[in-house]
Protein backbone atom coordinates (compact mmCIF):
# COMPACT_ATOMS: atom_id res chain seq x y z
CA UNK A 1 0.00 0.00 0.00
CA UNK A 2 1.27 3.71 -0.71
CA UNK A 3 2.55 5.60 2.09
CA UNK A 4 0.61 9.08 2.75
CA UNK A 5 3.22 11.68 4.73
CA UNK A 6 1.12 14.51 5.67
CA UNK A 7 3.19 17.50 6.56
CA UNK A 8 1.95 18.18 10.53
CA UNK A 9 0.30 15.06 11.16
CA UNK A 10 2.21 11.65 10.39
CA UNK A 11 2.46 9.08 7.67
CA UNK A 12 0.28 5.85 7.44
CA UNK A 13 -0.76 3.77 4.68
CA UNK A 14 -3.20 4.53 2.18
CA UNK A 15 -5.73 1.64 0.08
CA UNK A 16 -4.97 2.22 -3.69
CA UNK A 17 -7.56 3.77 -5.48
CA UNK A 18 -9.62 5.37 -2.52
CA UNK A 19 -10.47 9.30 -2.61
CA UNK A 20 -7.94 10.29 -0.46
CA UNK A 21 -10.09 12.95 1.31
CA UNK A 22 -11.10 9.79 2.98
CA UNK A 23 -8.13 7.98 3.67
CA UNK A 24 -6.46 11.07 5.45
CA UNK A 25 -9.49 10.92 7.32
CA UNK A 26 -9.47 7.97 8.23
CA UNK A 27 -5.62 8.16 9.46
CA UNK A 28 -6.61 11.22 11.78
CA UNK A 29 -6.67 14.19 10.05
CA UNK A 30 -9.38 16.14 10.24
CA UNK A 31 -9.46 17.42 6.81
CA UNK A 32 -12.54 19.56 5.83
CA UNK A 33 -15.23 18.52 2.62
CA UNK A 34 -17.80 20.65 3.44
CA UNK A 35 -19.21 19.86 0.38
CA UNK A 36 -19.75 16.75 0.66
CA UNK A 37 -16.89 15.64 -1.78
CA UNK A 38 -18.80 17.06 -4.67
CA UNK A 39 -16.01 19.69 -6.45
CA UNK A 40 -17.88 22.50 -5.11
CA UNK A 41 -16.79 24.20 -2.15
CA UNK A 42 -12.76 23.30 -2.52
CA UNK A 43 -12.31 23.09 1.07
CA UNK A 44 -10.57 20.11 0.96
CA UNK A 45 -7.80 21.08 -0.71
CA UNK A 46 -4.11 19.71 -0.03
CA UNK A 47 -1.06 21.33 -1.48
CA UNK A 48 0.77 18.28 -2.91
CA UNK A 49 4.71 18.51 -1.98
CA UNK A 50 6.32 15.09 -3.46
CA UNK A 51 4.12 12.75 -5.56
CA UNK A 52 1.22 12.76 -8.25
CA UNK A 53 -2.18 11.88 -8.20
CA UNK A 54 -2.72 12.30 -11.99
CA UNK A 55 -3.96 14.95 -14.09
CA UNK A 56 -6.86 17.48 -13.22
CA UNK A 57 -10.27 16.46 -14.00
CA UNK A 58 -12.37 19.15 -15.77
CA UNK A 59 -14.04 19.40 -12.79
CA UNK A 60 -11.42 20.03 -10.66
CA UNK A 61 -9.90 22.28 -12.99
CA UNK A 62 -13.21 24.33 -13.14
CA UNK A 63 -13.71 25.00 -9.44
CA UNK A 64 -10.12 25.40 -8.53
CA UNK A 65 -10.15 28.18 -11.23
CA UNK A 66 -12.99 29.37 -9.96
CA UNK A 67 -12.25 30.41 -6.26
CA UNK A 68 -8.65 31.49 -7.57
CA UNK A 69 -6.45 28.48 -6.96
CA UNK A 70 -4.11 28.33 -10.03
CA UNK A 71 -1.15 26.91 -8.43
CA UNK A 72 -0.75 22.81 -9.94
CA UNK A 73 0.47 21.63 -6.46
CA UNK A 74 -2.47 22.38 -4.69
CA UNK A 75 -5.57 19.66 -5.62
CA UNK A 76 -8.79 18.79 -3.98
CA UNK A 77 -8.59 15.83 -1.69
CA UNK A 78 -12.08 14.56 -2.47
CA UNK A 79 -11.46 14.42 -6.37
CA UNK A 80 -7.81 12.40 -6.51
CA UNK A 81 -7.27 8.66 -5.55
CA UNK A 82 -4.25 7.42 -3.87
CA UNK A 83 -2.01 5.71 -6.39
CA UNK A 84 1.67 6.04 -4.95
CA UNK A 85 3.99 7.16 -2.00
CA UNK A 86 2.87 11.31 -1.45
CA UNK A 87 3.30 13.75 1.13
CA UNK A 88 0.59 16.36 1.21
CA UNK A 89 -0.41 19.75 3.21
CA UNK A 90 -3.72 19.81 4.15
CA UNK A 91 -4.60 23.32 3.82
CA UNK A 92 -8.23 23.27 5.73
CA UNK A 93 -8.83 21.78 8.63
CA UNK A 94 -11.14 21.76 11.42
CA UNK A 95 -8.22 22.60 14.29
CA UNK A 96 -7.32 26.06 11.84
CA UNK A 97 -10.69 26.58 10.48
CA UNK A 98 -12.96 25.76 13.65
CA UNK A 99 -15.68 24.85 11.03
CA UNK A 100 -17.51 21.12 10.88
CA UNK A 101 -15.64 19.05 8.28
CA UNK A 102 -19.31 18.52 6.78
CA UNK A 103 -20.42 15.23 5.08
CA UNK A 104 -18.08 12.47 4.61
CA UNK A 105 -17.41 12.11 0.61
CA UNK A 106 -18.30 8.55 -0.70
CA UNK A 107 -15.68 6.53 -1.75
Amino acid sequence: MPTINVIDYHSFEGEDGKKLVNVLEDNGVDILHRCGGNSKCTSCRVEVIEGDFGPKSESEQQTLAAKGFNDDHIRLSCQVRVSGDATVKAVMTKTNSNLEPGTRPAD
